[in-house]
């Protein structure tokens, strides 16, 4: 991962999972109503061929053994390496592995509703292992680089309480939207860091993208280094914005998408209400807690 594409391809998977995440979690929400809403750790694709019902299960399991294979491989040298960073970069991804395939087993098995709890716990336990990975790496981040590994951080610090919300409150719409924009979020800082510490273009003026030796295993690394002070305090208040800018984007598409599924839904009116509205002809209040899809 401490490539340039070592950031953008897994940035750009996370941030195609988040998105398609949060459509289907705003979706769900607006087409079941508030009273039937329950969060959803992977959302399958409407298609009675199996495979490809399970296809998002499918992909990050298979992905997450390609990328361990690579980390082992050291791409993209493709030599047989068990250096630290590798090891630890492979141990995120074998978290991810876990969640897939016990979250597919149970799916084979016809057991998801029983074990949404241990899947819930599973997916906590990817960001958990993550943050802890990324706090404690062996690599010195420092500098620049370091700043935007600590925002990374924060991202991942939020993925893992919202989580842990999902798990704990399996019906709460706040939790699993954050749960998708924080996915979202991983993917899209991910990139913005693959640009902006490996892309001599995007580095910000006065500092420079150099390879230094790294602290252990006698390995080559990239390093951004800023001339003065001033440069890498402009530097860390321009990641700062940058920082704010996608999330900002983020939360301006989920808005856009829940108006979107909220317009082309409308309350649904109970049976009992319409029933003594119609003996009685009189107002009756009524608790609004379900929708249904407006045709037009």
């Amino acid at each position: 991962m401490g490539t340039f594409i070592g950031h953008i391809v897994p940035g750009f998977a996370l941030t195609l999972l988040g998105l398609w995440h949060t459509i289907n979690t705003i979706r769900s929400y607006f087409l079941k109503g508030p009273s039937n809403f329950r969060v959803r750790f992977w959302h399958p694709l409407n298609c009675p061929f199996s495979i490809i019902k399970h296809l998002e299960l499918i992909f990050i399991l298979s992905f997450s053994v390609f990328a361990i294979i690579m980390q082992v491989l050291d791409f993209p040298f493709l030599n047989f390496s068990f250096k630290l960073h590798n090891l630890e970069h492979a141990t995120m991804f074998l978290h991810l592995a876990i969640f897939a395939g016990f979250t597919l087993s149970a799916e084979f098995i016809n057991s998801f509703q029983i074990l949404s709890g241990v899947v819930g716990l599973l997916t906590a336990s990817v960001f958990c292992q993550e943050l802890f990975l990324l706090h404690f790496h062996s690599t010195d981040h420092v500098g620049l680089e370091g700043h935007y590994h600590w925002l990374l951080q924060l991202i991942v610090f939020a993925s893992v309480m919202a989580a842990l919300a999902a798990t704990c409150c399996q019906t709460s719409l706040p939790a699993a939207l954050v749960l998708s924009i924080s996915v979202v979020f991983q993917g899209c800082w991910f990139m913005n860091m693959g640009f902006m510490l490996w892309v001599p273009k995007f580095v910000p003026k006065g500092c420079v993208v150099s390879l230094i030796e790294g602290s252990s295993d006698n390995m080559l690394r990239s390093s951004v280094t800023c001339r003065s002070s001033e440069s890498e305090f402009r530097a860390r208040a321009l990641a700062n914005l940058q920082f704010s800018w996608i999330l900002s984007g983020i939360l301006i598409f989920t808005a856009c998408t829940c108006l979107k599924f909220a317009g082309k839904c409308i309350p649904r009116v109970s049976i009992e209400y319409e029933q003594l509205h119609t003996s009685r002809g009189a107002d009756v209040p009524i608790v609004i807690n379900d929708f249904k899809e407006a045709h037009p």
